[in-house]
């Protein structure tokens, strides 16, 4: 029997349920409202705490750059330790609000599918899910992500550094700079993936953080095939998104002289938007895939198993040879 497409079921689920992707779109942009209502409230309270002195308030009244930048300069003066201490407050609320919201909306996705698959296939083998454990494969997440803006920002210093008396040209530390990033990017790309690939198993089968994460490590190894065809299938859907996308934008961007400057940028936002939506139902339908691939009724394979020497492959079961079976010397030999 011919097994069916990783892809295809992933791109199935998108339109067969389509509140997946909604339900998707909804906890995480209002996850990014909250970050934006509260950057936007930290900014004010920042802004609040900043003395500004009637010759400074003068100044800015002047409306001429040069006298601006310096009215600010002087405002903003021995401000970084609030500046700090306000930026590591704030980080540290998202942080832990995305841990809270993207475990219960992901957790919640995940079962969706695995319900919506099981009807499919006849089956109705349910299992629990651990909060603590998708808690914690964000948690990871997390600190990946702060460790590589740490090491990115340690790049930033290793490429302006030099040796006493030694001049460094701009092009060989922004060389270095870029290759030491790309390699720190592509090391948390690839581990930001396998956590999220974690979450089909702590959500799944209600796995623990690091038991689900080998369990994804194992998933890859065993079905690379079908799994790299996934990502890449989604991702040229995302790319092909992005033109489309783009060259949208670009319709009330040249209708710039006949339009409004705020119908110019409603009409980008709607794109953009629309674009966001899009890649997070697209997110949704690789995952899927991907939970076909872990779950699925059949083993998925795109690359027949190598065989070793050039030898033969193996028999199926039904084309092996029954010994206890007669055969036509046999019954030559015992005609009776």
């Amino acid at each position: 029997m011919k097994s069916a497409s990783p892809t295809l079921e992933g791109f199935r689920a998108i339109f067969c349920i389509p509140s997946l992707g909604l339900a998707e779109v909804a906890w995480r942009w209002s996850f990014a409202a909250a970050v934006g209502a509260l950057l936007i409230f930290g900014a004010l309270q920042f802004l609040d705490t900043l003395p500004v002195t009637p010759g400074e308030m003068a100044l800015l009244r002047t409306r001429q750059p040069a006298l601006v930048a310096r009215a600010i300069s002087h405002i903003v003066r021995g401000s970084a330790p609030r500046a700090l201490a306000a930026a590591i407050v704030i980080a540290f609320c998202i942080g832990v609000a995305w841990i809270l919201v993207a475990s219960l909306g992901r957790a919640a996705g995940i079962k969706a599918m695995l319900d919506y698959f099981l009807v499919g296939w006849n089956s109705s083998q349910t299992t629990g899910w651990r909060l603590s454990s998708m808690m914690g494969l964000n948690f990871c997440r997390v600190a990946a992500t702060l460790a590589a803006v740490i090491a990115c920002w340690g790049a930033l210093l290793l490429a302006g550094a030099s040796p006493p008396g030694a001049r460094v040209s701009p092009g060989i530390a922004g060389l270095v700079f870029f290759t030491v990033a790309a390699l720190i990017i592509s090391v948390w790309s690839v581990l930001n993936w396998f956590l999220s690939l974690a979450a089909i198993f702590a959500a799944g089968e209600g796995r623990d953080t690091f038991s689900a994460l080998a369990s994804a490590v194992d998933l890859f190894r065993s079905h690379s095939g079908p799994m790299l065809a996934v990502s890449t299938w989604f991702g040229l859907a995302h790319a092909g998104a992005f033109f489309l996308f783009s060259v949208m934008a670009m319709i009330p961007i040249a209708l710039t002289k006949a339009l409004p400057a705020r119908a110019v940028l409603l009409g980008v936002l709607v794109v953009v938007l629309l674009y966001f939506a899009f890649v997070d139902f697209l997110r949704v339908g690789r995952l899927a895939g991907y939970l076909y691939i872990s779950h699925g009724p059949e083993p998925v394979s795109l690359v027949p198993t190598p065989q070793l020497f050039g030898g033969p492959p193996p028999l199926a079961p039904s084309a092996r040879v029954d010994q206890d079976e007669l055969i036509l010397s046999d019954l030559s030999a015992n005609p009776s």
